[in-house]
């Protein structure tokens, strides 16, 4: 839980992870004069990064153990430095 910070299910795979970086790169540039930054800030990208990602995930859960594809994990990115952050988990159902 950080504002700053994303959330996401996909590939776990070094070419994809570089892409969907590149990407975010590509959508919110680092270094872009945005008005956030005339608060003080310089972290408008990393607020745009996480946006298009997203902040949690909803995955399912079979047996007591996390029942995703073959190929997918949950990542976390951060965008704007290692900041102390906390985890909150949700289990719903039976």
């Amino acid at each position: 839980m950080h504002i700053i910070a994303s959330v996401f299910v996909n590939d776990r795979e070094a070419g994809l992870w570089h892409d969907i970086m590149e990407c975010l790169e590509t959508l919110a540039p680092n270094g872009l004069d945005y008005r956030h930054h005339q608060t003080g800030e310089d972290n408008a990208d990393a607020h745009l990064k996480r946006m298009l990602l997203g902040h949690q995930v909803l995955v399912p859960v079979t047996d007591g153990k996390l029942d995703l594809g073959p190929w997918e994990r949950v990542h976390y990115g951060e965008f704007d430095g290692a900041r102390p952050k906390r985890v909150l988990f949700n289990a719903l159902g039976e």
